[in-house]
């Protein structure tokens, strides 16, 4: 399989979902203090959420999507159908990318750090993997789905935390995690509401296709409303600002045709990244 062909697997456009996590839970931990970035582990962890983590997270989705996949013109069109006689190569590829940085970690990391670490392979495999198969299981989808985001923010901080040895409030960290937990479930199932169709088709039920288009796109609303909300206190007026923002833009989505609203999605990683670097700063400057 060729490297051209593995990085679009990879879906690089996506990679800043993981690596903007992971540096979220850096700064939160480290702040202005520039040592935190130079130690090895830190930088290697940061290499591992770029093209190993998003393979492992979509050549596994790939791999057992496929029946769904298709029948979906979005994965020929504007992501990449893999092929069942593709499969062998890409396990190797996710094992030989994946299992240094998980050896590593069983030596350079303390237990909650580990924990975390082990959470992301955790969700982001059984979203896809029977015998789970998170996404084909309507609410437990994205809550898997948000799962392995935030599992990565408290990896890097809890890591940096131990590495710094810092006290950790765990009540507010409590807090921080259930306002991410709404901020990604609500991504996740905004992003299920183009894909309706095809899953109906391959039967795969969904939070979009349990709830149908309205009802999904009200609930992430929500979703996004209550995560500024409980933000407010750790990221002032920003949070309020940006989750308007999102509030918005579902709102909108409510009246649009499948093809606008498939066209407001490809939006999405450009108005995720813009999110993520506001807050990176209002964390960096907090």
């Amino acid at each position: 399989m060729k490297i051209k062909r593995l990085l679009r697997i990879s879906r690089p456009r996506f990679w800043i979902y993981e690596i903007g996590p992971y540096i979220v839970g850096v700064v939160a931990a480290a702040g202005f203090a520039i040592e935190p970035w130079l130690l090895l582990p830190t930088l290697f962890f940061l290499l591992f959420f770029t093209y190993p983590a998003n393979i492992y997270i979509y050549g596994i989705n790939d791999i057992f999507d496929y029946e769904t996949d298709k029948l979906n013109p979005k994965k020929v069109q504007y992501e990449s159908l893999v092929m069942p006689d593709e499969w062998p190569k890409l396990w190797r590829n996710i094992i030989l990318f994946c299992l240094p940085f998980l050896v590593y970690g069983f030596f350079v990391l303390e237990i909650e750090a580990l924990i975390a670490f082990l959470a992301f392979f955790f969700f982001a495999g059984f979203y896809s993997a029977p015998p789970i198969r998170a996404k084909a299981r309507p609410f437990l989808d994205s809550i898997f789905s948000a799962g392995h985001y935030i599992a990565t923010a408290i990896f890097s901080y809890l890591m940096i935390s131990n590495f710094l040895n810092q006290q950790v409030s765990w009540i507010n960290l409590s807090i921080c995690t259930i306002a991410g937990m709404c901020w990604a479930i609500a991504m996740h199932a905004y992003s299920a509401v183009p894909d309706i169709k095809a899953d109906k088709d391959a039967q795969l039920e969904t939070i979009a296709t349990k709830l149908g288009k309205n009802k999904t796109i009200i609930l992430c609303a929500l979703l996004y409303a209550l995560s500024g909300i409980l933000a407010l206190q750790f990221l002032g007026i920003i949070s309020i600002i940006l989750s308007a923002v999102y509030v918005v833009f579902m709102l909108k989505s409510i009246k649009t045709t499948e093809e606008q609203l498939f066209k407001i999605y490809t939006y999405f990683p450009r108005i995720n990244s813009l999110s993520g670097m506001i807050i990176f700063f209002t964390v960096l400057f907090r």
